[in-house]
């Protein structure tokens, strides 16, 4: 009672063409393929940025903190 009979899904493959016919499935398939390209081309895109961003920090001379600023005496 646990597992499927091959003709469980003979009858589940029977609907899902009824419902969606046979055009449309390889369209869907080939929507989630693009939207993970896009994905992987996005975080890519992110990375290159972090690391052009790691670079111009790097390239920038670096400048001294004054944390106490000293007083001046006049004499």
């Amino acid at each position: 009672m646990g597992s499927f009979s091959i003709w469980h899904w003979l009858i589940v493959l029977a609907v899902v063409l009824l419902l969606f016919g046979r055009g449309k499935i390889p369209e869907l398939m080939g929507d989630v393929a693009k939207g993970i390209k896009n994905f992987k081309n996005g975080m890519s895109e992110d990375d290159t940025k972090a690391a052009d961003n790691a670079k111009t920090i790097d390239n920038e001379p670096n400048q001294p903190v004054n944390s106490v600023k000293e007083k001046t005496t006049k004499s």
